[in-house]
Order: C-alpha cells, then sequence, then structure tokens
C-alpha cells in the first residue's frame, strides 16, 4: 500500500516538472476568484465603514440620530465610545457603532411661501 502512494506521487511530481504551464493554468482561476472577491466584497466593506466613521465623527451634541434598533433621539452627551440620546423625556446610552444614520431635518418647499 505505501508503495503505490510512493510511486502516485514519485509520478504526480515528474508530471508537474515536465509541464511548467500546467501550474499556472492550476492557479489562475484562484487568483480570478480573490480579484473578483477582493473586487465585490472587501472594497465595499471598506468604504462603507469609513463613511460610518465619518458620520460618527461629525455627530454632535443636538444632532438627531437613528439606531441600527430603529430608535430615533437628539444626542444629549457623548463619552469616547457612546452617545446619551434624549428620547423625549427619557436619555439612553447607546454605542457609537449602533447609530446608523444622521437624520435630515425636512427641506422647506420653495412652493411653501407663495
Amino acid at each position: 500500500m505505501i508503495s503505490a502512494l510512493t510511486t502516485a506521487l514519485v509520478i504526480a511530481t515528474e508530471a508537474e516538472s515536465t509541464s511548467g504551464s500546467s501550474a499556472l493554468a492550476f492557479l489562475f482561476p484562484f487568483i480570478i476568484l480573490g480579484a473578483l472577491f477582493y473586487i465585490f466584497i472587501l472594497m465595499p466593506q471598506r468604504r462603507r465603514q469609513k463613511k460610518a466613521k465619518e458620520m460618527q465623527a461629525a455627530m454632535s451634541i443636538g444632532d438627531e440620530v437613528r439606531t441600527i434598533g430603529g430608535i430615533v433621539g437628539t444626542i444629549v452627551g457623548e463619552d469616547d465610545e457612546t452617545f446619551t440620546l434624549d428620547l423625549g423625556g427619557s436619555t439612553m446610552r447607546v454605542v457609537k457603532r449602533a447609530v446608523a444614520e444622521m437624520m435630515r431635518p425636512p427641506e422647506p418647499d420653495g412652493d411653501a411661501n407663495s
């Protein structure tokens, strides 16, 4: 049994050494898959992380925000890692990473004054 495995290993090694292009042909699909993974998975994730960090850096006391759980409140306090939100009569501490977006006030219509 061991001699059969050794013989198969020797034959596979000899076949591999005689055809140098087969190694490249073998690796080419993996290189393509790696590139596609980077383009479609990693790059968008990095963009989202960068956008979230910029948004968190731009937040200040008085901004109205929505958490990932759907809670809407106004920032009344800030620590290193947390915000204190006023929920209209009560307060709540949330981790900064849990803030999904800043709520924008509705823009006034141009026809409202006419």
